[in-house]
């Protein structure tokens, strides 16, 4: 079982039906159930709450073919949108220890979880808001 907040399913959607006909690619971050309001859920339980911009530090990466928008070993997963329809992993996508994949409409009908071997995992979408972080 993954679980994934609404806000995050919505965003990402929004993004990729905002780049159609281009795919994206986003790398996802986890919080703890126990740092989300009411959740009965383990404190130990990873939810998907975050993402990162995928042309964040984008000028570095394209120099020095550096990745400096996501923070190294930050992330349990990735978002990647599929345009042409296909609900899967494919060869070409960034794999990750779970892959987010979704298709047009661009709405939760068509967002779907797979591990990195391709198979289809279940989701659990919460209605939760993941905590506010300070840059302090």
């Amino acid at each position: 079982m993954v679980y994934v907040t609404r806000g995050l399913v919505e965003t990402l959607l929004r993004l990729a039906r905002e780049a159609e006909p281009d795919d994206v690619t986003i790398s996802l971050a986890v919080t703890r159930a126990a740092e989300l309001p009411e959740t009965d859920l383990d404190p130990e339980t990873p939810v998907f709450t975050d993402f990162y911009l995928p042309s964040a530090g984008g000028s570095v990466n394209a120099v020095f073919g550096m990745d400096l928008g996501t923070p190294a070993g930050q992330t349990q997963g990735r978002f990647v949108s599929h345009p042409d329809g296909y609900m899967g992993v494919s060869k070409t996508d960034d794999l990750h220890e779970v892959v987010f994949v979704g298709i047009p409409p661009w709405d939760e009908t068509a967002f779907g979880a797979f591990d990195r071997a391709g198979r289809k995992l279940e989701i659990t979408v919460l209605d939760v808001e993941p905590p506010e972080e300070s840059l302090a």
